[in-house]
């Protein structure tokens, strides 16, 4: 399994991504129990969030955007990027 760090940067419709915001986030929490996530939350300047998914490849954290209710919504822009730990309490 790899790590991948991806990022959402919010789009300019806040009203809109707030509205989904209750649908992403148990959308999170139930890829939390499968161990898929293993952190995530917002900037505190709230113009996006920080993601860390382990999955098999990029096409599959790919599968995992694409069933999130933020992307159908479209008030997110995604970017993933494969992410190798080398230190920390996650090895």
């Amino acid at each position: 399994m790899a790590r991948f760090a991806v990022e959402l940067v919010f789009g300019p419709d806040n009203e809109k991504r707030l509205a989904v915001r209750p649908a992403h986030r148990e959308y999170l929490a139930s890829l939390v129990e499968k161990g898929v996530l293993l952190v995530s939350g917002p900037y505190a300047d709230d113009t996006g969030a920080l993601i860390i998914y382990e999955a098999a490849d990029e096409a599959a954290v790919k599968e995992i955007i694409a069933a999130d209710p933020y992307t159908p919504a479209g008030v997110v822009e995604w970017r993933i990027r494969e992410w190798n730990v080398l230190m920390g309490s996650w090895l």
